[in-house]
């Protein structure tokens, strides 16, 4: 996710402190979060295929059983 979008949520979450959202605010930061989430879950994702296990006698293999 782009840094400007990061901030932009931050700057919402701020601005929702100080005052209620308006719709379009409350909709932006709902997308924004989604967006965020879905590059984080495929982000994990790509890293768990990734990640070996290596066992006490040397062999190393997949990790596997993790559902996506």
């Amino acid at each position: 996710m782009q840094q400007r979008k990061m901030d932009r949520i931050s700057e919402l979450t701020r601005i929702a402190r100080e005052r209620d959202l308006t719709a379009e605010e409350q909709a932006e930061r709902q997308a924004l979060r989604e967006e965020y989430i879905r590059e984080f879950r495929s982000n994990m994702k790509q890293i768990l295929d990734n990640t070996t296990v290596e066992r006490p006698d040397g062999t190393v293999e997949p990790l596997r059983g993790i559902k996506h």
